[in-house]
């Protein structure tokens, strides 16, 4: 769907400047948990919509390197958060821990999660809503950046969910990532 492809390109353009902008003027563990992120919306993409090249064994084993880097990095920065008394990215950083979790488990064990439907979207509408809550109290403080931050991410998320799981209109569902 070109809308979607042209969305998805301004998000993506939005969330790297924004990952600038922190690494310009944010914390260590801010500017490390931006771009963490950011590659790990990208190895997303990359994994499931990507050219044919990027499933090769080698090139499979190298991004699963870098999604663990990535990984490593966020866990390290929620962390990091709770050292520095920042409660409200603390929370940002785990919440959205919990997103990547269920948008794996639903990747990659479509058939269990689908047993578990009512309980996914559930978890899923509560992890968006107290994100949600998040960005608004960011808002609130007049952190805009944060808040502006949050609502890219949601948005860049919430199409991306759809998109991987069939749910956007004329999407189809990738096959699972191959072992």
């Amino acid at each position: 769907m070109p809308q979607t492809s042209l969305i998805k390109a301004a998000l993506l353009l939005l969330l790297g400047i924004n990952a600038a902008i922190y690494a310009a003027t944010g914390r260590i563990s801010e500017t490390l948990e931006a771009f963490a992120w950011f590659t790990l919306l990208l190895l997303f993409e990359l994994e499931t919509r990507g050219p044919a090249w990027a499933r090769r064994p080698r090139i499979t084993l190298a991004l699963d390197a870098l999604r663990l880097l990535a990984t490593t990095a966020i866990v390290w920065a929620a962390t990091a958060f709770i050292e520095e008394g920042e409660w409200l990215d603390a929370a940002n950083a785990w919440l959205w821990i919990g997103v990547v979790l269920l948008l794996e488990l639903e990747i990659r064990a479509p058939d269990r999660m689908a047993r578990w439907r009512h309980a996914t979207v559930a978890a899923a509408i509560l992890l968006y809503t107290a994100l949600t809550a998040v960005a608004a109290a960011w808002w609130l403080q007049g952190e805009w950046l944060d808040g502006y931050d949050a609502v890219l991410w949601i948005a860049a998320f919430v199409l991306l969910e759809l998109d991987l799981l069939g749910r956007l209109p004329g999407a189809s569902r990738p096959a699972p990532k191959r072992r």
